[in-house]
């Protein structure tokens, strides 16, 4: 029979932790530790506590419990000596079935990883489901990980000795996060259409009204008629993917959620299409209970947040809000396509576009599930963080110049370098943006045209992006970082030009829905780590219209989003499916308490 939490809070400690042995190989001291805080509220909370543990170690016991780690490929595999606990897993990742190639490339990749850290690689080879990663993805981490700085390379082998030690739990309770594999699957089968000059080199390319953006369409639409049990599902005039499940009431008024299904180019699986995915597996388990809420349930798919093919951004939940630009639609794409050409060809009907707009009277509210895009979860082994509000954003183009001239014969003191002005800038935004908390400042693009080596650089193209949790705050970070570039360039001798290419206010949590959220989180056992959000989102474009609060869910590989190393383990999107469920429902207690509460004197 399997081990059960009340078990393991009623045990003796000694007993306790013999059931648990093995979790984190040979270091016993982690249980120990670990059981000193029981009782543990749940699952999750019990996995929370572990990993707390190891985080707040020190050093010197981190490093012994790194060192303690059999190597991957290394002598105890070869020679099957492996403990009980760890020796299925290099099965599950197929390292027994290696070819002598692969083997002695992996102990060469190995022995480089000691030589430079001092510490073996430690890797969770049953990867973010449990069945395992392939050899080659194994090989590309201990090739891109060999790269990393010491300090960096340490927390991410104990993430994944905790990521380890879930797993093994896991098997010792007989969990399996269904919904989490449901959602994982479903994210694996939308990452096979991508954009045929991408998937040709393995990467994920789906922009807005492109082929694969179609096809990801009609495979979401289909799901959700066919097996979630959704009432309507429609793709609207604006490609957005509309999913209805119906209340207790077909007049009940809605709770709106959803998230972006196009990707920047090379992106990753779950930015966006994890707030879809999510909603989805919870409609289908109401519908599989045959079970209607007090209010409606609305999913979107939002058609395009990225920006990608054109300038236009938010064009899907921006439709919604009522802000979709009709001048938009003359915009071209780099093959002169534009938008209206673009949608004419998809079937959808321009026309229509305004008739999108949601009367806000009708809905309760909309809440958004999103992969971080960030490290902070990561770093403080928590699966959930409460997102307090949306950063408001400012973004310039600009070009900084001077007067293009020989390297060699133009004295120092007589240069007008565009370039190294442009490189003051940066550094200038670097220092404002740190100087005061919740504000960044970036300088993502550089570029000299036609520069070459043996020529001071006449001109310089910059970008620059200024966010912070509030307008007052971006404003006056951008403000001063103008102002610099005017006295810069004034110094040097130089001119400039900058253009503001986009403007988007601060979107705060509603207070209420945030509320709603930490109960949902809390529920679950965990901590509530609120924080702001850094990305833009879908959530702070509904904000103009009704109130809005979102949850984010951790990423692995240090939370790296827009790239192909995104990903979210079947644990942690389980745990995100069921913080959505539990708000679901305690929305539903308050409606059905509210409508029965006695009316005011």
């Amino acid at each position: 029979m399997p081990l059960t939490l009340e078990q393991l809070n009623a045990a003796s400690a000694l007993e306790a932790a013999a059931w648990l042995g093995g979790l984190y190989e040979p270091s016993p001291w982690v249980i120990e530790g670990a059981l000193a805080r029981r009782p543990f509220l749940s699952l999750a909370h019990l996995k929370y506590v572990m990993a707390d543990i190891v985080r707040h170690a020190g050093r010197d016991r981190q490093l012994a419990l790194v060192r303690a780690q059999p190597e991957l490929a290394g002598q105890a595999m070869v020679g099957n000596t492996q403990t009980p606990e760890s020796g299925h897993e290099p099965d599950q990742a197929g390292l027994t079935q290696c070819t002598a190639a692969e083997l002695a490339k992996i102990q060469r990749l190995n022995a480089d990883y000691n030589a430079k850290f001092g510490f073996p690689l430690v890797l969770a080879a049953p990867g973010p489901t449990g069945l395992g990663l392939t050899r080659s993805e194994i090989i590309a981490t201990f090739e891109r990980r060999l790269d990393n700085p010491a300090d960096f390379e340490l927390l991410e082998c104990l993430r994944n000795i905790d990521r380890i030690a879930e797993i093994r739990l896991n098997d010792k309770l007989g969990v399996t996060p269904e919904l989490g594999n449901q959602v994982w699957d479903w994210a694996q089968r939308l990452a096979t259409h991508s954009e045929a000059a991408y998937a040709d080199r393995g990467e994920l390319t789906v922009t807005y009204l492109s082929d694969a953006h179609r096809a990801v369409a009609q495979r979401l639409a289909h799901w959700m008629r066919a097996d979630c049990g959704f009432d309507e599902v429609e793709i609207d005039a604006v490609g957005n993917v509309v999913g209805i499940y119906h209340g207790s009431t077909r007049d009940a008024k809605r709770l709106l959620t959803g998230s972006h299904y196009d990707t920047v180019r090379n992106g990753g699986k779950y930015d966006g299409r994890l707030g879809i995915l999510m909603p989805m597996v919870c409609v289908r388990e109401l519908h599989r209970q045959g079970r209607r809420l007090p209010y409606g349930i609305e999913v979107v798919g939002f058609a395009e947040e990225e920006g990608q093919r054109y300038r236009a951004v938010f064009l899907g939940s921006g439709a919604l809000t009522g802000h979709f630009n009709a001048d938009w639609l003359a915009q071209q794409d780099a093959d002169g396509v534009t938008m209206r050409e673009a949608m004419t060809r998809a079937g959808l009907c321009v026309d229509d576009i305004p008739k999108l707009r949601r009367d806000a009277s009708k809905y309760l509210g909309f809440v958004e599930t999103h992969i971080e895009q960030g490290p902070v979860l990561n770093e403080i082994d928590l699966p959930l963080g409460i997102v307090t509000s949306i950063n408001g954003s400012v973004r310039y183009i600009g070009s900084i110049i001077g007067m293009a001239s020989h390297a060699g014969t133009t004295p120092m003191g007589s240069r007008r370098d565009a370039a190294t002005a442009a490189a003051e800038l940066t550094l200038y935004a670097e220092r404002r943006g740190s100087s005061v908390p919740n504000v960044v400042a970036t300088v993502g693009m550089l570029e000299v045209p036609s520069g070459s080596i043996n020529v001071v650089p006449g001109r310089c193209n910059f970008s620059l992006d200024i966010r912070a949790t509030s307008d007052d705050l971006r404003d006056s970070c951008a403000t001063d970082v103008c102002a610099e570039l005017v006295r810069i360039c004034e110094r040097r001798g130089l001119h400039f030009k900058l253009e503001e290419t986009m403007r988007v206010a601060a979107a705060p949590s509603a207070p209420a829905w945030q509320r709603r959220w930490e109960q949902a989180v809390h529920a679950l056992g965990l901590p509530i780590h609120r924080m702001p959000s850094g990305a833009g989102h879908d959530a702070m474009k509904l904000h103009e219209l009704m109130p809005q609060a979102m949850l984010f869910v951790r990423g692995q590989n240090a939370g790296i989003s827009h790239n192909p190393l995104e990903s979210v383990t079947n644990d942690d999107m389980q745990l995100a499916a069921d913080a959505l469920s539990n708000l679901l429902l305690q929305l539903a207690t308050e409606l059905q308490q509210a409508s029965i509460s006695p009316a005011p004197d």
